[in-house]
């Protein structure tokens, strides 16, 4: 028996309910760890064959039951909006990159990485305008996902357009550990993993806003 099991109270395990939790009580029997050293058998005329059976199992930490793991979702959004009208400019970039790793982030503690990404710019009026760039390989990495979101907000050619909201989306999504790893002898971005990895650690203890690069700071929402 899990040693966290003992002092629970009989009705804690799945399938006890009130009147069987009752009936042990009624002889003495009020916790998990108790129930767990009485002898099956006892347990069995107490609450029936099949329910006694599956309670003294289940105070030994035994569960026959199959786990289904739950598939993770094929893609994860991030979105800002702004408080008023905003042109495109430094504020809109720097929510751009907020968006950029904030996503990252998500994506590496869900232990996934983006095979596309998708911009959505919505407008003053309703409008909205989308479109979606296939990434060379699956990345959860900064800056793997910050060249593609730059040139998809480029290829909006938003001159003067005044932007209410901005989602960025990763999309057709994969287990990182699908993802190969390539030999870089790059080591400007050796560095920047690096620090990729350094902030996780600090945004893991401290919270998600604990750090972030300083042109986030612009941001407007």
């Amino acid at each position: 028996m899990a040693d966290w099991l003992g002092p629970l109270p009989v009705e804690a395990l799945h399938g006890i309910g009130p009147r069987q939790a009752q009936t042990l009580r009624d002889y003495g029997v009020h916790c998990v760890g108790l129930l767990a050293a009485v002898p099956p058998a006892t347990v069995q005329r107490l609450l029936g064959g099949r329910a006694g059976r599956q309670a003294a199992d289940r105070a030994r930490g035994i569960d026959p039951r199959p786990v289904a793991p739950r598939a993770l979702p094929a893609s994860a959004s991030v979105s800002r909006t702004f408080p008023r009208h905003t042109l495109d400019g430094a504020a809109v970039r720097a929510a751009l990159l907020d968006l950029v790793v904030t996503l990252a982030h998500q994506l590496r503690g869900r232990g996934q990485a983006a095979r596309g990404l998708t911009l959505t710019l919505r407008f003053a009026g309703g409008t909205t305008w989308e479109k979606t760039r296939r990434l060379p390989e699956a990345s959860a990495h900064d800056d793997d996902l910050r060249t593609p979101a730059y040139r998809l907000i480029d290829a909006a050619g938003l001159q003067r357009g005044r932007l209410t909201g901005i989602t960025l989306k990763g999309d057709d999504l994969v287990a990182a550990g699908r993802v190969a790893e390539q030999i870089s002898f790059d080591g400007a971005r050796e560095a920047r993993l690096v620090a990729e990895e350094a902030s996780d650690r600090i945004r893991a203890k401290f919270g998600p806003g604990a750090i972030r690069p300083a042109t986030t700071l612009l941001r407007v929402s």
